[in-house]
C-alpha cells in the first residue's frame, strides 16, 4: 500500500468509525452526542475528499478501492447501532434502520458469493446518493438525541418520541432526521434490488 493523502484519509474514516461509540464511553452527555457528531461529520466529509484527491491527483489504489466502501459501511452500521439505543429504541427508526442494516449484510454477501464476477456489482450513482442520505440522516440524528438530553436532561424512554409532531428544537432535529432516515431506507432498498437483479445470472443453477 502507497501511503498517499487519499488513503491515509480512507484508513482515518475507518478509525473512526469504532470512535462513534467511544465518544459515549469516555465523554458524558449531551456533550458525547455532539463529539459523536463532529466524528461522523468530519469522517463523512472526508468520503469525499480522498475520492476527490484520488482521482485528480491520479492516486487510486487497490487499497482504496477495497477499504473505500468498507470505510463507509462501518460508519453507517456502527452509528446506527449507536443512535438506535440512545434514541429510546424509537420503532420509527428501528424499521428504517432494519432495511439499511439487511441490505448491506445481503450486498456483502453477494459480493462474496460472485468473487471475482462481483465487479459486475458496481457502485452506481444512486449507491453513492444512498450513501450521502444515510450520512446527512445518522448526523440529523445525533443532533437529534444531543439537543433532547440538553433539553431534558434525561435520554428519551422507550416509546417516548411518538407523531403527532412537536415544535421542540430536538424534536423538529429528530423528526427531520427520522425523514431523512426513511427517504435513506428507501434508497437503500431500491439500490439492493438493483444489485441482485444484476446477480441473478450467477445465481441460477446450471443446467
Amino acid at each position: 500500500m502507497r501511503w498517499t493523502v487519499p488513503n491515509i484519509l480512507t484508513l482515518l474514516r475507518l478509525l473512526a468509525a469504532p470512535g462513534v461509540p467511544l465518544m459515549f464511553l469516555y465523554f458524558s452527555r449531551p456533550f458525547a452526542d455532539f463529539a459523536a457528531l463532529a466524528l461522523f461529520v468530519v469522517a463523512a466529509i472526508t468520503d469525499w475528499i480522498d475520492g476527490h484527491l484520488a482521482r485528480s491527483w491520479q492516486q487510486e489504489s487497490r487499497f482504496g478501492a477495497a477499504m473505500d466502501p468498507i470505510a463507509d459501511k462501518a460508519m453507517v452500521v456502527i452509528a446506527l447501532v449507536v443512535i438506535t439505543g440512545y434514541s429510546g429504541m424509537n420503532p420509527w427508526l428501528i424499521l428504517p434502520a432494519t432495511v439499511i442494516l439487511f441490505r448491506e449484510v445481503f450486498v456483502a454477501g453477494l459480493r462474496e458469493f460472485l468473487g471475482s464476477d462481483s465487479r459486475h456489482l458496481a457502485v452506481t450513482r444512486l449507491a453513492k446518493w444512498k450513501t450521502t442520505a444515510q450520512m446527512i440522516a445518522i448526523a440529523t440524528m445525533f443532533m437529534g438525541t444531543g439537543l433532547d438530553y440538553y433539553e431534558t436532561g434525561h435520554p428519551p424512554r422507550v416509546g417516548e418520541r411518538s407523531l403527532p409532531w412537536s415544535t421542540d428544537w430536538s424534536d423538529l432535529a429528530t423528526q427531520a432526521g427520522l425523514l431523512l432516515m426513511w427517504i435513506a431506507a428507501i434508497l437503500t432498498a431500491i439500490t439492493g434490488w438493483d444489485y441482485f437483479r444484476k446477480a441473478l445470472p450467477w445465481l441460477k443453477d446450471a443446467k
